[in-house]
């Protein structure tokens, strides 16, 4: 997998980010390991997108479980956490399910 620079940061990410903004609606939290697995152990991804607003379409049922899924699966893949770049990102107000 080809690495980029993140700006000035000196931190390698790879140049395909993988998404995860459909776990915890379109995808289960089997789907979501199934792809972290392939992602990460064998195409060699170590930049992953998420967000609290996540899962899409924001639901107050499912907010949260994108990176629920993720915490699940890097507790049963401890020696690869340092490996990994995590963007998340906070949304804005007007969502009070969310920070009220």
């Amino acid at each position: 997998m080809q690495t980029k620079q993140l700006g000035n940061t000196g931190i390698e990410v790879s140049k395909i980010c993988l998404g995860t903004m459909t776990w915890g609606c379109q995808n289960t939290e089997s789907d979501a390991h199934e792809q972290l697995d392939y992602a990460i152990k064998e195409a060699g991804i170590n930049f992953i997108d998420t967000a609290e607003l996540y899962a899409v379409v924001p639901q107050k049922e499912t907010q949260g479980l994108t990176e629920q899924y993720i915490g699940t699966w890097l507790a049963q893949n401890l020696r690869l956490r340092e490996k990994l770049i995590l963007a998340s990102k906070m949304t804005g107000p007007g969502i009070e399910w969310i920070r009220g």
